[in-house]
């Protein structure tokens, strides 16, 4: 048909360069409008209706493919397809152009195709950390050298194609440039090493908090790439650490705290030394009455008189005897309290001691864990833990140490010269 036609438009008094000219024009044009129509059909008919199925699912992963457009993305295959076929018949007559426009058709087939693999690696990644068995391993970092070998492999093909030569030949071509290339991917091998090492070893999960002060990070990590780990401190800030420096530093994982049901309260409460003395019977009446201890202060009451009865020490020998002390009662007051909280640990580390003393005085530790890992619950039960022992310590008439402040000392200044002026008689 389009040779009668070429013929015809001969016959109308056109040359013969121009009614080929105009043939090719219109061969060009029919199998455009063929591309049109596959690539239409394709995109309406074909991608609509999976995305319309993919909606109605109840499964997710179909989902995930259609969210990262890799139906589309194929899609754009079909009309390459046909202008690749199509070139055929209709230049015949023009071999070089043919050469070119069917090498074009397939650099857009690669290129489309690529695409279409990075969004379903993309997918494919989403798919696995949605199910919760991604948890331990590098997805991120698999998914990466995925696509870096998905691309060299892609423009491997493509240069091929332009210079003409087999993908074999360009690839053992690759060997002179191996140091370059080492150069080039350093970081992403090293990274690939680490994520092995990483995974292996269990060392950084998605979700872990981390602190590496060398850094600047202080959070959790939110992503473990090819290259680097990603972590959202908690002041909302994101920093990047190299992947190998997880491998190569030191670092703190706080995961084991998470999975153990606790989290640790460590705090101390110095005590003013000149403060601490024998319980005198008054004192240890006063002590009776608070709920937690009686029964303890009744025990040991006990216990030290009939002790000293036997040794036949005299109650007012405070040398010899054993006496109770405000600052034994005090810590089995902190003990007695404690175990009666609902929100600490009793089966986890349980440990009130006396730190080494010091010029701030004697510093009383509270090493317990509580049973809420939640940061912000977490300071509000430590700090309602310490509120009642500092308010109670006076109690057991004890003091807390505290440099004096300027307030303290003019208070102290005062009353020097307000007893100097009484002595005196007069101004000082």
């Amino acid at each position: 048909m389009l040779t009668s036609l070429r013929d015809w438009l001969i016959g109308q008094g056109l040359s013969g360069d121009a009614a080929g000219l105009l043939m090719l024009v219109a061969d060009m044009g029919m199998v455009l409008v063929l591309a049109f129509i596959a690539d239409t059909m394709t995109r309406r008919v074909v991608v609509r209706y999976a995305q319309r199925v993919a909606s109605r699912s109840l499964a997710h992963w179909d989902d995930h493919i259609a969210r990262h457009r890799v139906l589309v993305r194929l899609s754009h295959v079909s009309p390459a397809v046909v202008v690749y076929y199509m070139a055929i018949p209709a230049l015949a007559d023009y071999p070089q152009v043919q050469l070119v426009v069917r090498q074009l058709s397939l650099i857009f087939m690669i290129a489309t195709v690529a695409l279409a693999v990075d969004g379903s690696l993309n997918a494919v990644t989403e798919i696995v950390r949605s199910t919760g068995r991604a948890r331990g391993l590098p997805v991120t970092g698999v998914a990466q050298v995925a696509k870096l070998l998905l691309f060299g492999i892609a423009a491997i093909s493509v240069i091929s194609l332009v210079l003409n030569r087999s993908p074999l030949l360009m690839l053992s071509g690759l060997g002179a440039v191996s140091a370059v290339l080492m150069l080039v991917f350093r970081d992403a091998i090293l990274g690939f090493v680490a994520g092995i090492q990483i995974s292996v070893n269990d060392m950084v999960h998605r979700g872990d908090w981390i602190e590496m002060p060398s850094h600047g990070a202080d959070g959790d990590v939110i992503e473990v790439g090819l290259t680097t780990v990603k972590v959202q401190n908690f002041d909302k800030t994101i920093c990047t650490i190299p992947t190998y420096a997880l491998i190569s530093e030191s670092f703190r994982n706080w995961r084991g705290m998470s999975e153990s049901g606790g989290r640790r309260i460590k705090r101390a409460i110095s005590i003013d030394m000149n403060s601490v003395r024998f319980c005198t019977e008054e004192m240890l009446a006063r002590y009776t009455r608070i709920r937690y201890i009686a029964e303890h202060v009744e025990k040991k009451r006990a216990a030290v008189e009939n002790w000293n009865a036997e040794q036949g020490i005299d109650r007012a020998d405070y040398a010899n005897g054993r006496r109770l002390t405000n600052l034994g009662t005090f810590r089995a007051y902190i003990v007695a309290y404690l175990h009666h909280h609902p929100m600490v640990h009793d089966d986890m580390t349980f440990l009130i001691r006396y730190l080494d003393p010091t010029e701030h005085g004697l510093p009383i530790e509270v090493f317990v864990f509580s049973r809420d890992q939640d940061w912000v619950r977490y300071e509000t039960i430590q700090a309602d833990i310490f509120d009642h022992l500092l308010a109670i310590v006076p109690e057991f008439d004890l003091r807390v140490f505290q440099n004096p402040s300027g307030a303290a000392v003019e208070r102290a200044l005062g009353a020097v010269v307000g007893s100097a002026g009484k002595d005196s008689g007069g101004d000082v």
